[in-house]
């Protein structure tokens, strides 16, 4: 039973991988990869030939992954400038640059040439989500614009994907666009479905079941069934609540996949020499971030830190390699582990960074207002409550009938809306940012509560 050898080797290697600093996918790529090496030795009797069910189970892992997605994908997380305009702008750039390039230094084909700078141009999900939700940025101003760009991009992705698969649709396809319909029967089914089991049960059903077979069914990409379920979903009060109840079955999966592709043979040195020079011009995808970020009149530190999280290569581009350029996908792969040993370390020390940096990269700011202002003056504020939280707004409400110099402030623009709307004095600033209590005048302030 290989499978039991793979499963050891991928658990060995992703806690120790796990352990200096990087994500554990890079481990499982790894495991891939040493198995593929020690299966040439006849003498050790491990077998390293991809199988059925690896294949399978790897499927259903990229499944899970788009339903995700497709459960995140709020129109007003990703309706915004700054993310609608940095995502194409970032895109067909990266495109117009790396395609001709590419042809021209690997002697490619063209379209060969332009599926590469596709998968390039991608930033990885996993490890710009993990990252930021180990610093509690997810809801911050910056973490908020790197999840709609990532959002952006996995739509992107989804639609290289269903192009270069070249399926022709049945005439039964056309039921797709019935589906919203069916949102008030899906909505009853998540809020009769509990919070155990069946829970997770409903979401395999309409990931793998009713939006993967389903569409494969029809001629259409079952990862586009397996989103658009998501995506009706999405306005549901549980939808988060489902997707976490799936993170665990879907990060299993997805250990299949990228074993997959490490078994499915070694690196050769052509395979090595790109990823080592994709891994030299990536600084160069984070200063095209950065830019773009300025140019939708972000500030410096917004920018910079969404772009620290998006400087890394995608594991959506080996998804979408193992669909239209196989051949590439052993090379990519080492590609995206050499991202995440590069990315992960520099994400961890993202401020440090940026107190470092920030006075050679404020200067680049636009003089216009901008979309993640932060207050100069508390005015005659007496009373400040950090973030509003459930504590922080308990603490507001409980203090706002005998104080009438309060303010509040969170780093969450959704939150700060909702909480001005309900008619509460909060102000959207990011108390991690040094650079605004330097610059903050707070002449009466008396009390802090955190």
């Amino acid at each position: 039973m290989p499978e039991a050898i793979w499963i050891s080797f991928a658990f060995g290697l992703g806690l120790l991988t796990k352990a200096v600093g990087p994500p554990p996918l890079v481990g499982y790529l790894a495991a891939g990869f040493v198995l593929s090496g020690l299966a040439a030795s006849p003498s050790l009797g491990i077998s390293a030939e991809p199988t059925a069910v690896l294949a399978h189970i790897a499927h259903l892992g990229v499944l899970l992954m788009l339903f995700t997605v497709g459960l995140k994908l709020k129109l007003k997380s990703v309706i915004s400038p700054e993310v609608i305009g940095g995502s194409l702008l970032h895109f067909a750039i990266t495109c117009l640059v790396f395609t001709p390039g590419l042809y021209l230094i690997l002697d490619i084909t063209w379209y060969a040439a332009f599926m590469l700078a596709v998968a390039l141009s991608f930033s990885s999900t996993v490890l710009a989500a993990k990252v930021l939700e180990n610093k509690r940025e997810l809801r911050a101003f910056h973490g908020r614009v790197s999840i709609g760009i990532l959002i952006m991009q996995d739509l992107i992705a989804l639609l290289v994907m269903s192009l270069a698969a070249g399926q022709t649709p049945s005439q039964w396809a056309l039921i797709v666009f019935g589906l919203p319909l069916l949102r008030p029967l899906l909505f009853k089914l998540l809020d009769a479905s509990g919070h155990d089991e069946l829970l997770v049960l409903l979401g395999l059903l309409l990931a793998l079941v009713l939006g993967g077979l389903g569409f494969e069914t029809v001629g259409l990409s079952s990862e586009l069934g397996a989103l658009i379920f998501g995506a009706i979903l999405a306005n549901h009060p549980r939808s988060q609540e489902l997707a976490k109840s799936l993170w665990s079955v879907k990060e299993i999966f997805l250990v299949g996949f990228f074993l997959q592709i490490g078994i499915g043979g070694l690196p050769d040195t052509h395979a090595i020499i790109f990823a080592v020079v994709a891994a030299l011009v990536l600084p160069l995808k984070g200063i095209l971030f950065f830019f773009l970020m300025l140019l939708f009149r972000l500030r410096a530190r917004s920018g910079f830190l969404t772009s620290l999280a998006l400087t890394n290569y995608s594991e959506f581009g080996l998804i979408v390699a193992s669909i239209a350029l196989p051949e590439w996908l052993v090379p990519l792969a080492i590609t995206v582990a050499l991202s995440f040993l590069i990315s992960a370390p520099l994400n961890r020390f993202a401020h440090p960074l940026y107190e470092r940096l920030s006075h050679r990269l404020t200067p680049f700011e636009s003089m216009r207002r901008h979309p993640d202002e932060q207050p100069v003056s508390l005015d005659d504020t007496r009373v400040l409550v950090m973030g509003m939280g459930r504590t922080g707004t308990s603490s507001y409400d409980w203090l706002k009938a005998t104080e009438p110099r309060l303010m509040a402030l969170d780093s969450d623009p959704a939150k700060v809306a909702q909480h001005q709307h309900e008619g509460r004095n909060v102000i959207f600033a990011d108390a991690e940012d040094n650079t605004f209590w330097e610059s903050l005048h707070m002449p009466s302030l008396e009390a802090v509560i955190l």
